[in-house]
């Protein structure tokens, strides 16, 4: 409790204080005090996304795999979509926002911290294996959604720009959760197996860590404490995610950065506590876990993100831009047949790290430099 203390204190004194005092801080901005105003919910937030992933870990040695590791997707997916409403629903225009944060936390996950872990797991281990049919799993859900939300409205003759209608919107968001439904049941039921690493069975909890025997149940008022714990760390995410709109929108604007660095930080700051994890999981040699947060993150990203982004401008009349430039749907078109390939076997080695990495270089470069 103690570790759990501080950070919960700072993220809701920080909500008190933008409660009390946000309405004058949040106008007139100066870039200096715009970047003091950033900092401090950046790290507020950054605080709380770090101890809601220290309590969905929590949860995942009480409740073992997949489910903890689906706690964890889901509260990282909540707050990602908290944000990017935030932003919508603040900024004056910004159509383009849930495509590239989507885009961009794809990238960040399935080659920024695929290509990092799998270069460190390698250089440690040599080879890490995994489950093959979870993977699998993933990527057949994942390739459809990914294409279906994110290229197919460039090719849809209804509207133009990448746009969808609200007929297409509606019914493809409708499809969307369906799948993605199905998904999770099979995940959580029937093919549980399918993702627990290759040296555990379905009622063996994560290895390597101080989770329960499995003789022994963990108890409600155990589960019950890190749920509460978990919503307590979530709630001020979502709270402050309207005030680190506004200065987000100022910064990029004043700085006359890409529009797409905006999708880019708001990524960053989501996946970064679960980044962290999957790191932490591939040097203790625990490959499926990662796999499991990696691959898992990109599908709930798109199966649950593009529900209510498209819901937000159905019912605000916001337009939403969702189809990739034609450079990002090389990039995932790429990014997508190299997975296909890197879990196509089931060991890893330092080579698919290095493909996943550089593929992450090159997206970095092109928002700069498009």
């Amino acid at each position: 409790m103690i570790k759990i203390l501080p950070p919960l204190v700072i993220s809701w004194a920080t909500v008190l204080a933008f409660f009390l005092f946000g309405s004058s801080w949040l106008t007139g901005f100066t870039p200096l005090f715009a970047f003091f105003i950033f900092s401090w919910l950046l790290i507020a937030i950054t605080f709380s996304a770090l101890t809601v992933v220290h309590e969905a870990e929590e949860l995942a040695h009480l409740l073992g795999e997949p489910l903890g590791t689906l706690i964890l997707t889901l509260s990282i997916v909540i707050i990602e979509v908290a944000l990017i409403s935030a932003v919508m629903l603040s900024a004056t225009e910004a159509p383009t926002l849930a495509r590239d944060t989507m885009f961009a936390v794809l990238m960040i996950v399935l080659n920024g911290v695929v290509g990092i872990g799998l270069l460190m797991g390698g250089l440690r281990h040599h080879e890490q294996e995994y489950n093959l049919q979870g993977a699998s799993a993933y990527l057949a859900i994942l390739i459809p959604l990914t294409l279906i939300a994110m290229v197919l409205p460039n090719f849809t003759t209804s509207t133009a720009d990448g746009t969808l209608t609200a007929f297409q919107g509606v019914s493809f968001s409708v499809f969307t959760m369906v799948l993605y439904g199905l998904f999770l049941f099979l995940q959580t039921g029937r093919h549980k197996g399918f993702f627990v690493g290759p040296d555990l069975d379905e009622n063996t909890h994560v290895a390597g860590t101080d989770a329960l025997p499995p003789d022994r149940a963990p108890s409600a008022s155990e589960i019950g404490k890190h749920v509460l714990l978990l919503l307590l760390n979530i709630l001020p995410i979502v709270i402050l995610a309207k005030s680190l709109a506004g200065v987000l929108d100022y910064s990029i604007a004043a700085l006359n950065a890409p529009v797409a660095l905006g999708g880019i930080l708001i990524a960053m700051v989501v996946f970064t506590p679960e980044g962290i994890s999957a790191y932490r999981a591939i040097v203790s040699n625990q490959l499926q876990r990662a796999v499991n947060l990696c691959l898992g993150a990109a599908a709930s990203t798109i199966g649950l993100t593009i529900p209510a982004v498209m819901a937000i401008a159905l019912f605000t009349g916001k337009t939403v831009i969702l189809g990739l430039s034609n450079i990002n749907m090389v990039l995932l078109a790429m990014t997508l047949f190299v997975c296909s390939i890197t879990f196509s076997n089931i060991r890893t080695t330092m080579l698919e790290g290095a493909v996943h990495f550089t593929i992450f270089l090159v997206f970095l470069t092109l928002v700069f430099s498009p």
